[in-house]
């Protein structure tokens, strides 16, 4: 990743707001900004192009300049040939509502290429500079951000805000905004490689600041296809479950909860087929092909937050879910929920509590109706929630927020003895949250959503359950598909769904939708990128 030179920038930052901006590129050519426009300079100052424009605010990243035509008040990138001595304007970033008062570049781990805009009155864009420019997102920054740049290592957009000091916001779309103030005393910034130099009144530098990003490394997929938008803002998508039709794969199903308001139900495709106004749903689990009185159904179960009660679900031939019944349970913040089926048959179903609590039910049906009678009762020191059971080995695979995985006998008859896992710490990073297991042809996998580092850790689903790495979703922009963060749950098959899913998919719920912003939804992720980014078999 190239990086911009020092040097130049420092000189510009230090010079009056009318005088030239320049970056200095290889061989000794270098880019100016002046009030009569943008020119390309040969190692001897001869000038090689150039393009008339009032303009402002200039920023570099490997063949692609920033800047801003003041006349017009949008953003344009210009591409930048030193060899051939060419420069091309390239596109215009239409961010007249703001009226830009800052532009700088970022280029992210996955290699793409965006641009923050900052106007004087803190409205603020970040574009997705790839093929057509797309609004990626919007967010506030601080009213008269004079400059702005973006270390690329610790994904920091760093601004200067006139009079009160330097901020650094994270550059990167997906997951919480937050910021914190580098230096209530500076005057202004200029790039350095470890971070970022702060300038004084003067324009002379003070001292570098260094900038982490503090997150595991991670291997980044793309996700294919996602759901259509909740009906409902806010933290509204919680979990999804995976139905698989055996007849025709390609008509499979994606249930996912919604905490405001239901269960949704999607094709492959994405779309909304159903929604179920069953109430504030946190999480869904499903079997298939549960023998119950003579009778074999395909069953899903929820956790209804305002009753706290347990729903059981119906899944027709044709993927159509009805629900089927609904059973109180004596937990005061029913939360987390997750199904077994013991080798004996039948149906089991796992609900826990925000204090610890865990009750395993068993699912019957008599007379023509369900029932759900308790078997046994364990819980974990502090708040769980995602949880999934392995019917091949009769483990439950139990996550506790703050500190890790524990395995516990599935069995109703056995004594609960959790045994940690997966603790939090180096790739797993709190909170942790859905989680799902992958039985492949060669191999089974623990998959976890590291909440704390909008991330999935993949261990073997086998003791002693070694970690085979950790993944981010990031965007497809082909596809105009936002990545994935704040990972509350998720699912995982490996039926051949058919097409780019015919190893199986990952479904996940993502925290913040963005390309552009709106209400959160759901990413399926194939199966097949995961196991080539992880080099798993």
């Amino acid at each position: 990743m190239r990086r911009l030179s020092l040097i130049p920038f420092l000189l510009a930052c230090a010079l009056p707001a009318a005088a030239a901006e320049s970056v200095a590129l290889p061989g000794g050519a270098s880019l100016v900004l002046d009030k009569q426009g943008l020119h390309l300079r040969a190692a001897d100052g001869a000038e090689r192009a150039g393009i008339a424009l009032r303009g402002r605010h200039l920023d570099y990243r490997d063949g692609t300049a920033l800047v801003v035509d003041a006349s017009t008040e949008r953003a344009m990138t210009v591409a930048v040939d030193a060899a051939a001595g060419t420069l091309s304007a390239s596109a215009v970033l239409d961010g007249a509502a703001i009226a830009p008062e800052a532009a700088c570049l970022y280029r992210d781990a996955q290699g793409l290429l965006y641009a923050f805009l900052a106007g004087k009155d803190g409205q603020a864009e970040q574009w997705l500079l790839h093929g057509r420019p797309q609004l990626l997102r919007k967010l506030a920054l601080p009213p008269h951000s004079g400059q702005c740049l973006v270390h690329d290592a610790s994904a920091s957009l760093v601004v200067a805000e006139k009079g009160m000091g330097v901020w650094a916001y994270r550059a990167d779309a997906e997951g919480a905004p937050g910021r914190r103030v580098i230096d209530a005393a500076a005057h202004g910034i200029a790039p350095a490689p470890s971070g970022v130099t702060l300038l004084g009144r003067d324009g002379k530098p003070r001292r570098i600041v260094a900038l982490r990003s503090g997150l595991p490394a991670a291997v980044i997929v793309q996700p294919q296809v996602q759901t259509e938008n909740m009906p409902r803002m806010g933290d509204a998508a919680d979990d999804p479950a995976i139905w698989i039709d055996r007849q025709h794969a390609a008509q499979g199903r994606v249930i996912g909860t919604n905490k405001k308001q239901g269960l949704h139900v999607y094709d492959l495709q994405g779309r909304q087929r159903q929604l179920l106004e069953s109430g504030r749903l946190n999480n869904v689990d499903l079997r298939q092909g549960v023998m119950l009185d003579g009778q074999s159904f395909d069953l899903a179960a929820a956790t209804q937050r305002d009753e706290n009660s347990l729903l059981l679900y119906t899944i027709d031939a044709t993927g159509n879910v009805a629900e089927a019944a609904r059973f109180p349970t004596p937990l005061e913040r029913i939360y987390g929920i997750c199904l077994y089926q013991p080798d004996s048959g039948g149906l089991e179903a796992f609900v826990n509590d925000k204090d610890g609590s865990y009750l395993q039910y068993r699912i019957g049906r008599s007379a023509g109706a369900f029932t759900a009678t308790e078997v046994r009762r364990f819980r974990l020191a502090t708040q769980p929630e995602g949880c999934v059971a392995d019917d091949r080995n009769g483990r439950l695979f139990a996550g506790e927020e703050k500190r890790g995985v524990w395995s516990i006998d599935a069995r109703a008859d056995a004594k609960a003895k959790p045994q940690m896992i997966l603790p939090v710490g180096g790739p797993l990073r709190a909170d942790v949250e859905g989680m799902a297991l992958y039985h492949g042809a060669n191999a089974s996998y623990l998959v976890v959503s590291s909440q704390g580092s909008n991330s999935y850790v993949v261990a073997d689903a086998a003791p002693p359950h070694r970690v085979r790495g950790s993944f981010r979703i990031g965007i497809n922009p082909d596809a105009g598909i936002d990545g994935a963060s704040e990972t509350d749950g998720l699912d995982v098959t490996s039926a051949n769904l058919g097409g780019r899913f015919a190893r199986g998919m990952l479904v996940v719920q993502d925290g913040y939708k963005r390309l552009p912003d709106g209400a959160q939804n759901f990413k399926y992720v194939a199966w097949d990128d995961i196991a080539h980014a992880l080099g798993l078999p």
